[in-house]
């Protein structure tokens, strides 16, 4: 049984929501987070969202409130940092309501790592790790678009942000004090970036498995059935999958048919899709197998590391873990092996981003060229 649900209010109507944003207008931060279905819709289904500064804690029933305005224009207002844990979903599902993305934002799960966490832990790891306690995982799967929601289901979806208001507060203050707060701006601008969350129908074709295997009409067909795949998904709002799997597109594709007979001996295409769009892609097929396809991205063949650069790569390892020692972060989030192997590869700092890059491009950099060696020093290595 859960705990006695704390005071909160469930805002179920447009006004209710118009008062709550008002409230929270002038608020410095604001904890969110969301609860959404998309195994079955095309665009995530947004059920609820959890809100919470000091002592407003709120649950916006998004399927009951009709106008979701007052809260976009809370989510976009620059005065105010919008908090969440993981927050790429989030950010994709307000982005496709409102085609915006809030901001500026504070992401704990980005901000773990500099604290000596692991990256990306999950959200009920980082509470049992700085706060000791264990949230139930009880509601994991549970259907948030039926109503009415229980005691089990709202204490589920408030501790989401109770406990992430304290790990805020307290993880932003030791950054601060550690002088590692804007080691984190870059990453938060780029969760910000529209083009993140931009899905363009005309290139989901670079996404079906092993493109690079076809040419000709082939690539043609398969270029123009994964674009009407697409906009029909979003559509008719169903999981593209649900329309036809990407080795059944490619299957179409090779063997062309031009009557929805032959349709019918497509394996693996599903009835109700036969049945309701048969006519479109057999208009499809016969139109794309005229054209030029557009032309493959280039293949990069991956090349073997041989022994003198994986030596070059285990030496640049051993800097890497002793400033990860010295920063008391974890070698493997300051600088992974592939971000290794692709600076000895010819990518150099390019392979580095933001905070890293600062932290210890410089030296990576330094050693690659020659400019600098490392030797032993005592019980670590130095730098010279």
């Amino acid at each position: 049984m859960p705990n006695a649900l704390p005071e909160y209010s469930m805002v179920d109507t447009d006004d209710a929501l118009v008062l709550l944003c008002e409230s929270l207008s002038g608020a410095p931060y604001l904890i969110l987070d969301t609860e959404f279905l998309r195994e079955r819709t095309y665009r995530p289904e947004l059920c609820l969202v959890q809100i919470k500064y000091q002592e407003v804690l709120a649950c916006i029933d998004t399927q009951a409130v009709k106008n979701l305005t007052p809260l976009f224009d809370l989510l976009h207002n620059r005065n105010i940092e919008k908090v969440f844990h993981a927050a790429s979903q989030d950010l994709e599902i307000f982005y496709l309501l409102s085609k915006q993305v809030p901001g500026p934002l504070f992401d704990t799960q980005v901000a773990a790592p500099l604290l000596g966490h692991n990256e990306q832990i999950g959200y009920a790891n980082l509470v049992n790790e700085r706060l000791n306690i264990e949230l139930s995982k009880s509601q994991t799967r549970t259907d948030w678009t039926r109503r009415p929601l229980n005691e089990s289901q709202i204490s589920y979806a408030l501790d989401d942000v109770i406990y992430l208001e304290q790990l805020y507060l307290a993880m932003k203050l030791e950054l601060e004090e550690t002088e590692r707060l804007s080691w984190l701006n870059d990453d938060f601008a780029a969760a910000e970036d529209p083009e993140k969350y931009e899905q363009p129908a005309k290139l989901r074709w670079l996404k079906v498995r092993n493109i690079q295997r076809h040419k000709g009409p082939t690539l043609s067909i398969i270029q123009a059935l994964a674009t009407w795949r697409e906009l029909k998904a979003r559509e008719i709002n169903q999981p593209r999958n649900w329309l036809m799997k990407d080795d059944v597109l490619c299957t179409l594709a090779q063997q062309k048919p031009d009557s929805e007979k032959e349709l019918s001996h497509i394996r693996g295409l599903d009835r109700k899709t036969r049945d309701r769009f048969g006519q479109e892609l057999i208009e499809q097929v016969n139109t794309a197998k005229q054209q030029t396809p557009e032309p493959l991205p280039p293949f990069i063949k991956k090349v073997k590391l041989t022994p003198q650069r994986l030596a070059t790569v285990q030496l640049l390892n051993a800097w890497v873990h002793q400033r990860a020692g010295e920063l008391s972060i974890a070698a493997s989030i300051l600088a992974p092996q592939k971000t290794l192997e692709k600076m000895v590869m010819g990518d150099g700092r390019a392979a580095l981003d933001g905070w890293r890059d600062r932290l210890i491009g410089e030296d990576l950099d330094a050693i690659l060229s020659g400019k600098a060696t490392v030797q032993a020093k005592g019980d670590g290595i130095q730098l010279l």
